[in-house]
């Protein structure tokens, strides 16, 4: 008997463990990150909206670039030019959905958005992944440069503007297109990770994922409350007594933008003294990682904002960028300016500092009562 045991034994495991490299091998093959694909518009049945991108095009993955809620973005190389690549996994396929939809509005081909190219579908069943294919841009986002890197005056005042620029175009109605009228689009994600820089430090909004189109006499979709990144709820988001009107979710984009705004200030040169290591709006007051709770009680009972220095407020340009930024993060959300308001005081201020102010400067108290900025508009 141990003799009839042991060749069984010295048979069987050879087929054994044979039988189990062959399973790992398979199991491995089939959940590799392919670094190859094509870009194939057509492969999404039904609604896949006309792009761009004509046929079949080579696409080599080269390196995840950023990891989010949806997915990670990949730099990518298609024929002689690099791509961002976002890849969301099956479960997220409806935010795939929405942003490719929205990226094939009418009128979306804008400087300050970002610039699609295509969308396609691969694997199959369980395998299934999406992948949204974008313009790359290499400076990354504005968190990421803001960690790394402090701004000038001039260079704030381009991306404060632009970004502003591009919000303002995403927010209106816009009736000239061929294709048809492009429709006030909200984003409800904004931050300074979907905000992306150009070489040139033109800023470009991206990720559509949760944005929301106000077509005339078409429901506005899916418009659930809680929804975007918990850090930039406006607190009317926070509270759960969201008006799910078209002009109430434009306001909320404008409450996050302020905080954006606050972000860039924090890492201005331009006024006296050290600048601070970056930190995310509210981090110093509740952390990296804030829960609901949290922000409720800061964001809405307290009415607290993130705190303006002294040394900025003495400088010319830097105190009426607070008083806009005041402003758009203001706790009633009718009494906040419209995207377009924001771009137009940014510009007014870039001009009238611009004989003034510079980098070296010695700071100046100015009244920012002594510019006339362009005054709120009635209604985003």
């Amino acid at each position: 008997m141990p003799f009839l045991l042991n060749v069984l034994v010295h048979s069987l495991l050879p087929i054994t463990m044979l039988s189990t490299a062959l399973l790992l091998a398979f199991w491995m093959y089939r959940h590799r990150k392919p670094p190859y694909g094509h870009v194939d518009i057509n492969e999404d049945p039904g609604l896949t909206p006309p792009s761009p991108v004509v046929g079949l095009k080579p696409l080599q993955l080269l390196e995840i670039k950023a990891r989010g809620r949806f997915g990670c973005v990949w730099k990518a190389q298609m024929m002689n030019e690099y791509v961002a690549v976002k890849i969301f996994p099956i479960q997220d396929k409806q935010s795939w959905q929405n942003e490719r939809d929205i990226f094939s509005t009418p009128g979306m081909k804008h400087e300050n958005l970002l610039c699609y190219i295509g969308a396609e579908r691969r694997g199959s069943n369980l395998e299934t992944e999406f992948w949204l294919i974008t313009e790359f841009h290499e400076r990354g986002s504005l968190t990421d440069y803001l960690k790394g890197n402090v701004v000038s005056w001039n260079d704030l005042c381009r991306i404060a503007e632009t970004m502003a620029c591009g919000l303002a175009y995403l927010h209106e109605d816009v009736l000239r297109f061929k294709e048809g009228p492009k429709p006030a689009i909200a984003h409800r994600d904004i931050k300074s990770k979907n905000v992306m820089l150009k070489t040139d430090l033109t800023a470009v909004i991206g990720d559509f994922g949760l944005a929301v189109r106000f077509e005339p006499g078409v429901p506005p979709g899916d418009t659930h409350g809680q929804v975007g990144t918990r850090r930039y709820m406006a607190p009317e988001v926070l509270e759960g007594a969201i008006n799910f009107q078209r002009d109430a979710f434009l306001r909320i984009d404008m409450y996050a933008m302020g905080l954006v705004l606050w972000e860039l200030v924090s890492r201005c040169k331009a006024a006296d003294g050290p600048v601070d290591e970056y930190m995310l709006p509210f981090e110093e007051e509740i952390g990296q990682h804030p829960s609901l709770e949290d922000l409720q009680e800061v964001v809405v009972h307290k009415k607290m904002r993130p705190v303006f220095k002294d040394s900025w407020l003495k400088h010319s340009g830097l105190a009426q960028m607070c008083e806009t930024i005041e402003e758009c993060w203001d706790h009633d959300a009718e009494a906040r300016l419209s995207a377009g308001c924001v771009e137009e005081r940014i510009s007014q201020i870039r001009r009238v500092t611009s004989g003034t102010t510079s980098d070296c400067l010695v700071s100046m108290v100015t009244s920012v009562t002594n510019v006339d900025l362009p005054p709120k508009e009635s209604s985003i």
